[in-house]
């Protein structure tokens, strides 16, 4: 920052010339040291009044040029919006930039614009001009508004923008602008604040299908300081569709982004969204922007387009079976702005009707839901939280209206509606406080099936649960875990033990006394000091000890050498920010490290996790032989790398043979005790944001119960069901080794780490053996807490998946690949 736009004052010891070590000393006799009166006095008073009247002058110069002359120095802001146009009829030759009928009408909206403008006395300070960019066949015009303001006058001109009103229409005489009885977007905002950068538009008809890349998409990232226009157009009666097949921005909004201008407001995109990236006008014209800053490129995108036509009835009608579905228009696609749909459900007399929300997105959560919104029985509902939302009508008839305005898309719903009779709503089930209907074996099971609890109220605890204070019964296993499964607290009241991580119980007395009473060192982990160095403290390379949790890639340099920051590139996606059972489609590069390994000329057989540009891990139950195959064989496997849809490569997959096997030597294929191996590739492959190495936690590296922890892979979807295509991810829980060791038949080793969703539905299966179970520290870096190992089924509630512990064989992988 400028000294000066600090505010604070000049101080000859601020100044970077001054020497500070240079100090007046006071004489010892001042009357001795005091010269008389002379012209060599009098010469350096003269000069000392000239150069002082000289920094005074040169102070008041920088005074003049900060608070003045530095004032003055502009930007450009461009404005982008739309004005829609009345008692006009839109022409082919609209679609023509250089036609004299685009020209005279581009002239009216230039001339509404300018008029609009000179009522504000910020905007006609600052305007530069306009421009229009296309015509729709609504028929709307698409323009930007160049100002030029002053760097501090920046607030005031956003300000003066945002409180624009639409004009009131009226007729002034044949040829003026406000003949069209236009009106003006209100919400057009801001798009560019950079003192210097480029423009360049594209024109794209998009009868055909094609692609467009952002620049240097794939090979590299975008430039700085740019602002990119694609300019798409349909044939008339048509939508343009876009889908995007990559997006990598960052993930500061203020820095880098995209915007789609189909009407009003922008759709704006920043960083690597989750939801859906397919995006439809709502008329037959679509703007792409891409504004960049200085910092920070990334690799960008890869756009899909297209034409749909525009039907008059794309969603909405009459329902009158007993059951059925219903969603927004091209769901899980984003629905297009500008959309009303009515849904009439009707059902055989003497029926009640309700309809369950199972996937809900609809504009943002709001009291009143001013936008987009779905209303039934005469109520809005808007925002992110209504799966799983049962409404009941009182009739046999229902009504459900979807609306969405100009200004906001987003993915929609998905629901089911289902007659019932008053009587008896939930025929062999039980029925929740919320309408929800489940199977009457998981009432009072401890598990909040229903969403709001209302299965696990005034229940009457067996022999194996236990009452917690608040009514709620809960397994007597889960007392004590580290967890606070009552909900409030009791099942972790009066515990005098210390749960050790290998499923031990030791008394709490004996934590941190320097002792490893436990046998994993898990009671000597978590000691606020590090009183001697020991195999349960973290080792910095210059030999001391840090007795803090999980130091190591936290982002902050506990140890003198900094070793604990060391080589802590792995685990972060460059750019950010067996199928799993329950999981969701993960994103193309959202998880780098994982690897498809393939038998050859047979397909995908396990998952594994990069380690460095030369090996991987995985499990040693991966690579062991059968009667008819020799899995221990490196020639038998290649590794799939950047894949993300199997059998579907492209330019981000490296298929590479695998040159060596290494097996832990003490793995048991009984108890799969040490299921843990290593590969390594026949050559180095190039990382990039596709392939990326995860981050190897230290022994003494503390993964606690109740740790959420995600495993990958393209195993079965459910037990003895077919492999993924798609990568799938899942977020499962890190739990308590007492906790399963109580829940599993076969004993829980030091070397496995259990994690699930004990509620059942979530679960790693066939085919993603091997692949990681990651975990994420405070500065955001993925870490491999485990390895797919074994399991007791798939999914089964109370049967958590078992994994081995990496940190168990962190010293083994470094003696063995040196990572």
């Amino acid at each position: 920052m400028d000294l000066l736009d600090s505010g604070e004052k000049f101080h000859p010891t601020q100044d970077p010339d001054w020497d500070t070590v240079l100090q007046f000393l006071p004489a010892s006799d001042s009357k001795h040291l005091e010269k008389k009166p002379g012209r060599r006095k009098k010469m350096w008073i003269g000069l000392g009044l000239v150069l002082a009247a000289g920094s005074l002058a040169l102070l008041t110069g920088l005074l003049v040029w900060h608070f003045h002359l530095r004032s003055n120095v502009k930007v450009r802001r461009v404005y982008i919006g739309s004005m829609g146009i009345s008692h006009q009829r839109f022409l082919s030759a609209h679609e023509d930039p250089n036609s004299p009928e685009f020209t005279n009408l581009a002239s009216l909206v230039r001339q509404q614009l300018n008029l609009i403008y000179s009522k504000n006395s910020v905007l006609s300070k600052y305007f530069k001009g306009s421009t229009v960019q296309a015509f729709s066949d609504s028929i709307m015009a698409y323009y930007e508004s160049d100002f030029d303001v002053p760097t501090l006058q920046q607030p005031s001109l956003d300000k003066a923008m945002e409180s624009l009103e639409p004009p009131s229409g009226g007729h002034q005489g044949r040829g003026s602008a406000s003949d069209s009885e236009s009106w003006f977007s209100k919400d057009s905002s801001f798009i560019a604040r950079l003192l210097f950068f480029s423009v360049k538009s594209f024109t794209i008809h998009v009868n055909k299908a094609g692609t467009f890349d952002s620049p240097g998409f794939p090979d590299s990232t975008y430039p700085p300081n740019v602002y990119l226009q694609w300019r798409l157009r349909a044939d008339p009666r048509h939508r343009v569709q876009l889908d995007f097949h990559t997006l990598i921005l960052e993930d500061d909004c203020q820095q880098d982004f995209i915007k789609i201008y189909d009407s009003l407001v922008p759709i704006e995109q920043c960083g690597y969204p989750h939801k859906s990236l397919t995006f439809l006008s709502s008329g037959n014209v679509m703007l792409l922007t891409l504004v960049t800053s200085e910092e920070k490129e990334f690799p960008g995108f890869r756009v899909n387009y297209a034409q749909i036509p525009l039907t008059e009835q794309e969603c909405g009608g009459t329902l009158t079976e007993n059951k059925g579905t219903l969603s927004t228009p091209f769901f899980p696609s984003n629905y297009p702005p500008k959309t009303s749909c009515v849904w009439n459900i009707e059902v055989p007399q003497e029926n009640f009707v309700k309809v369950q929300f199972n996937r809900f997105f609809i504009g943002n959560e709001s009291a009143d839901c001013p936008n987009d919104y779905v209303e039934v029985n005469n109520e809005r509902l808007c925002g992110r939280n209504l799966k799983s939302t049962v409404i009941i009508r009182q009739s046999n008839k229902m009504t459900i209206n979807f609306k969405s305005d100009l200004s906001y898309v987003d993915q929609g719903f998905s629901a089911e509606y289902e007659a019932f009779i008053p009587t008896n709503p939930c025929p062999g089930r039980f029925q929740c406080t919320n309408n929800l209907c489940i199977n009457k074996t998981l009432q009072c099971d401890g598990w909040n099936d229903c969403g709001d609890s209302s299965d696990e109220d005034n229940c009457t605890c067996n022999a194996s649960q236990m009452k917690c204070r608040n009514g709620r019964c809960k397994p007597k296993f889960w007392r004590c875990n580290g967890l606070d499964d009552c909900g409030d607290n009791t099942d972790e009241e009066n515990c005098r033990k210390f749960s050790c991580r290998n499923g031990r119980c030791i008394s709490g007395k004996l934590e941190c006394n320097g002792k490893d009473e436990c046998g994993d060192g898990s009671d000597e982990s978590k000691c606020e000091k590090c009183k001697r160095k020991n195999e349960f403290t973290f080792h910095c390379k210059n030999g001391h000890c840090i007795s803090k949790l999980n130091p190591e890639c936290d982002g902050e340099e506990d140890c003198d050498d900094g070793s604990d920051e060391a080589d802590c590139k792995c685990g972060a996606r460059p750019y950010r920010s067996s199928r799993i059972v329950g999981g969701q489609e993960s994103r193309k590069g959202e998880w780098p490290w994982q690897v498809s390994l393939h038998i050859k000329g047979t397909g995908h057989v396990c998952g594994a996790s990069v380690l460095s540009s030369s090996w991987l891990v995985t499990a040693a139950h991966c690579v062991q032989d059968t009667k008819d195959n020799k899995y221990s064989q490196a020639d038998q496997w290649e590794a799939l790398l950047g894949l993300h849809i199997q059998s579907q490569t492209n330019e981000w997959t490296v298929r590479k043979n695998i040159k060596r096997i290494i097996a832990h030597p003490d793995y048991n294929d009984y108890t799969f005790n040490n299921d843990i191996a290593l590969m390594e590739l026949d050559g180095e492959i190039t990382l990039n944001q596709y392939i990326w190495p995860i981050c190897l936690p230290s022994p003494t590296y503390d993964v606690p119960a109740g740790q959420e922890a995600w495993i990958t892979g393209w195993g079965a979807t459910r037990e003895g069901g077919m492999a993924a295509t798609v990568l799938q991810k899942a977020e499962v829980r890190i739990i308590n080794s007492t906790v399963c060791n109580g829940l599993m038949s076969e004993d829980i080793t030091d070397g496995m780490l259990c994690a699930g969703i004990l509620q059942g539905g979530v679960d790693a299966c066939q085919g993603d053996s091997g692949g990681p179970l990651s975990i994420t520290s405070a500065s955001g870096q993925a870490f491999l807490a485990g390895v797919v190992s074994w399991g007791d089924g798939c999914g089964l509630r109370n049967k958590p998946g078992i994994y081995t512990r990496v940190t168990k064989y962190r010293n083994w992988i470094k003696e063995n690949c040196g990572v």
